[in-house]
């Protein structure tokens, strides 16, 4: 039977583990609590409203640009707040407050892809003051896991349109329809693909042996030499331009033309600044209205005119419209032609002069 003193020595150490466990214990709390500041460090309530939470739950972190400040205290939905009905309570301690601002906003990330959700919160161009208890934090923007999902899908559907459109298409190859179908499938085709390639080698080699124009042209030193050639007269007659020979140099370095260029240029402004001004016959042609009037009148006789001799009025008129007076206009003019000549032949016979004495 155990004595007093081993039954007391026993109590005692259990007691001394039982406080040993209690101050792991509280150990523990500070440091699962150390995320808000600690137990009993003064803690902060802040608010958003989300339209979904896309599983965030409570006690989830929550970040500043990555790094935990708090936790998540309560989800609920509050209907009055629709089209954002979820409430999200967000317990941050002191230290974190201080570098938040009133204007930060709070949005729900995703720990990767299959990673759990947490509030993130961000202040990068935030610069309002430390918001207050229960105040409430703007969402941010960016998009969630349902958003990128939703996205994702849209986009497996236009592959899979795209990947049946593909199939289609080599579905259609295979069975030589249009010109691609016909290049695979059709021999025929081939063959003649075959004989082209087999052509366009015999031209190679007859330009690489110098046969032929091409041939010459690849292979022969003359074009090159008369290019060369046509290459050093083309330099030469550049340097006889730069030292003012010939027409052509002297139109590019001779200033006798430039002074005659700018004189008659000068000369050529003065008579329009003079014909604009009513100098002159031409001034007088440009500037007076009398002028211009007596102008139009006289085009307007003479259109008359012409108009008459058109309808036949006149004898100009007839004889460009009366057959019959140019007819015998051209008789008369023949028959004066014979005259003349005739006159030219034996002029005694025109020029008889008889003298009578009464």
């Amino acid at each position: 039977m155990p004595s007093r003193k081993e039954i007391q020595w026993s109590q005692l150490k259990v007691g001394a583990l039982v406080v040993v466990a209690m101050a792991v214990l509280i150990g523990l709390i500070f440091l699962m609590s150390g995320s808000t500041g600690g137990l009993f460090a003064k803690k902060y309530l802040l608010r958003s409203y989300f339209e979904n939470t896309a599983g965030l739950k409570n006690g989830a972190e929550v970040t500043l640009q990555g790094v935990t400040i708090g936790n998540v205290k309560r989800i609920r939905i509050v209907a009055a707040r629709n089209p954002t009905p979820v409430e999200v309570t967000m317990e941050i301690g002191e230290e974190g407050i201080k570098v938040l601002h009133t204007d930060s906003t709070a949005t729900i990330a995703q720990a990767g892809v299959l990673g759990d959700s947490y509030v993130d919160i961000d202040s990068t161009n935030a610069t309002g003051l430390p918001p207050a208890n229960n105040a409430e934090l703007q969402i941010g923007g960016a998009p969630s896991i349902q958003d990128v999902i939703r996205t994702s899908e849209d986009s497996i559907k236009q592959i899979q349109k795209l990947t049946l459109k593909v199939d289609a298409l080599f579905a259609t190859l295979n069975t030589s329809k249009g010109t691609v179908g016909a290049l695979i499938n059709d021999p025929e085709l081939a063959k003649k693909f075959i004989a082209i390639a087999t052509n366009l080698q015999t031209v190679t080699d007859a330009m690489a042996n110098g046969k032929g124009t091409l041939g010459k042209f690849v292979n022969d030193d003359t074009l090159y030499n008369h290019a060369l050639s046509a290459a050093d007269r083309l330099d030469q007659l550049t340097a006889d331009l730069q030292a003012g020979k010939g027409t052509a140099g002297k139109l590019l370095k001779d200033e006798t033309l430039y002074n005659n260029l700018n004189a008659a240029v000068v000369s050529t402004n003065q008579l329009v600044a003079g014909i604009d001004s009513g100098k002159g016959g031409l001034g007088k042609i440009a500037t007076d209205p009398a002028f211009a009037q007596k102008l139009d009148d006289t085009v307007t006789h003479l259109d008359a005119i012409l108009k008459g001799v058109d309808a036949g009025e006149g004898s100009v008129g007839q004889l460009l419209k009366n057959r019959t007076l140019y007819d015998n206009t051209d008789q008369t003019m023949d028959q004066a032609k014979q005259l003349i000549q005739a006159f030219r032949a034996n002029p005694k016979k025109y020029l008889q002069i008889q003298m009578k004495v009464f």
